[in-house]
């Protein structure tokens, strides 16, 4: 009877590492919160850009339900000057559009292709609203997310997109 519980102790010990040792989901290793690190597209004749410049502020979320959020924001957009957001001038807001982006919507991820797909319900680009966008996960790990979207607006080119976990 003491060697049947040794047994049942050992199986299940070893079951218990086997399922420790599979490697988590694609999908389950994006959920969570992401600090952005930095957007490069690189046009087709290999020119690189800083959309965002250098040092954006932002942030990716995916919940484990399937929805997400994306703020993306240079770190040198213009203040209003009014103090009031209604009230900016035409100059502020469109330096406001050019350096910034919000989207919200699904996503869904593709375990064979490394890819994840968000389903846009909306953004501050309102072109956006509805469009489904591929794109490929580059790299990822416990600490770092990378994404590239293959098929910037008008041909310019692709975008990546770096990431950090945040803390």
């Amino acid at each position: 009877m003491n060697g049947i519980r040794i047994l049942a102790v050992l199986a299940v010990a070893l079951a218990g590492g086997h399922a420790a040792a599979q490697q988590k989901s694609l999908r389950d290793q994006i959920v969570g919160t992401w600090d952005f690190g930095v957007a490069e597209v690189i046009a087709p004749d290999g020119k690189k850009s800083f959309p965002f410049g250098e040092t954006p502020k932002g942030v990716l979320i995916f919940t484990a339900d399937g929805h997400f959020a994306q703020i993306h924001v240079a770190s040198d957009v213009p203040k209003i000057a009014s103090g009031n957001r209604l009230t900016g001038t035409p100059e502020e807001y469109a330096a406001i559009m050019r350096r910034s982006i919000s989207v919200f919507g699904d996503y869904s991820v593709n375990e064979k292709k490394k890819t994840v797909t968000f389903k846009i319900v909306s953004a501050s680009y309102p072109n956006w609203q509805g469009d489904v966008q591929e794109r490929s996960i580059d790299k990822l790990t416990a600490g770092e997310f990378v994404n590239t979207n293959h098929n910037v607006a008008g041909g310019r080119g692709s975008a990546s997109n770096y990431y950090t976990r945040a803390k």
